[in-house]
């Protein structure tokens, strides 16, 4: 068996983290194994290094090894990249295909995004499972495959069963050894390490000299949250290497290549929000629409008054407190329309009010709330892409419109 040292630079893995250390030594101890694996932790943490270590320390280290993304394929031809499909079996499938369990047959499956598979097809991987056979799509015949399968999600796969989004008789199949790998914030004494790696290596690839951090920097960055793990760290260290000429790098300007939680709409935009917390999110941002909304009726109220008061010093009087703080909240956030669906009707004019169309000062309240209007609706969409790593059906459900809508959101607004 191989030490940890010789595993870790054998695969390119720098830290010196126990947890990390106990995930790499459960990785060494199961790979002669025939034991399925189950890898989680957050998204960029390096979870694709642990089937690799599994297959490459094993008997079929010698046979194929296979990575399939499930997130990325359509749910309608996952089971034809998994298992394979018979000649006329769907439109376009104009001659048989082997899938991926038939082709990897002796060898090992990396399954990443597990829990982005349609629950037909989970059912389809059980079977495997349990006894190696499978199907292909338009076929009636058994097959049989001799294949390790090694599994990683990003996802709280205990919440995802509660909800049925995941079968848990699954789950216990594929989670016989479970390795969670730390995100990156807990690892603080490797960051520096993984920077000085990343620097030299962008250093030799872009033939410039090796960028290096003051202590101040160190400490900075030592101490960021880094949402984007190992992956934010590294893009990092790859812009500040090409951008920057000089080569010694401050905590100034380092923070500039930090981003910082944006101070808007907190509920709604975080960088710590998972995705099965959307909803409740969504929940409080209707209660801010609701209460943004009241402001722009009292307000509206309010000008109608002033237009037919013939006092309109007492109606200033009776109404100072809504006119202060209407002021107040304009300075900060501009004002948004209570809506069931904040996505699908955002840009939806106000049919309640009725204004007169000479009054310069309620046009002016409806062209500011037509602008910050369209302004959230593309920052909702883009956050909402971004949580879901660019998944277009994941994002559309989480937002609570069609497919179709979003994708003519994303190309109104060339998103």
């Amino acid at each position: 068996m191989e030490s940890l040292q010789t595993v870790k630079q054998r695969f390119g893995i720098i830290g010196n983290d126990a947890i990390l250390n106990r995930s790499i030594e459960k990785a060494i101890r199961v790979a002669p194994t025939e034991i399925s694996v189950l890898v989680t932790g957050e998204s960029g943490v390096g979870k694709e290094s642990i089937p690799k270590i599994t297959h490459q320390l094993s008997y079929r280290k010698h046979a194929k090894y296979i990575a399939v993304n499930c997130g990325a394929i359509p749910e309608g031809t996952i089971d034809s990249e998994l298992f394979g499909h018979e000649k006329g079996a769907f439109t376009g499938a104009v001659q048989t295909r082997k899938g991926y369990f038939e082709v990897a047959d002796g060898g090992t499956i990396f399954l990443d995004e597990v829990g982005e598979l349609p629950l037909t097809t989970q059912v389809r991987l059980l079977r495997v499972l349990e006894n190696g056979e499978f199907i292909k799509v338009g076929a009636s015949n058994v097959q049989k495959t001799d294949v390790r399968i090694v599994a990683a999600t990003n996802l709280n796969m205990q919440e995802a069963i509660s909800k049925d989004k995941f079968r848990e008789d699954l789950y216990y199949r594929l989670s016989t050894i479970e390795i969670n790998l730390p995100p990156l914030r807990e690892r603080k004494e490797d960051i520096h390490l993984l920077f000085r790696k990343f620097a030299s290596d962008f250093a030799q690839k872009y033939k410039m000299p090796t960028v290096r951090l003051t202590d101040d920097a160190i400490g900075l960055l030592i101490n960021y949250g880094f949402p984007g793990n190992i992956r934010q760290l590294r893009n990092i260290a790859e812009q500040i290497s090409v951008i920057e000429e000089t080569r010694t790098i401050d905590a100034l300007k380092l923070k500039q290549y930090l981003p910082e939680a944006k101070g808007n709409f907190p509920s709604v935009i975080s960088k710590t929000t998972s995705n099965s917390d959307f909803a409740n999110e969504r929940e409080i941002m209707y209660k801010i629409l609701f209460d943004m909304r009241n402001d722009i009726n009292d307000l509206k109220k309010l000008t109608l008054d002033l237009m037919k008061s013939e006092n309109t010093n007492q109606v200033k009087e009776q109404n100072s407190q809504l006119i202060q703080k209407i002021h107040q909240e304009q300075e900060q956030e501009q004002y948004l329309p209570v809506v069931q669906n904040p996505i699908e009707v955002l840009s939806m004019p106000d049919t309640d009010y009725e204004a007169n169309k000479s009054f310069d000062f309620a046009e002016a309240i409806d062209e500011d709330e037509s602008l910050s209007l369209h302004e959230k609706e593309v920052e909702l969409i883009k956050k909402s892409l971004e949580r879901n790593h660019g998944k277009r059906k994941l994002a559309a459900k989480e937002l609570g419109i069609s497919e179709r809508t979003l994708y003519r959101k994303i190309k109104q607004y060339d998103l």
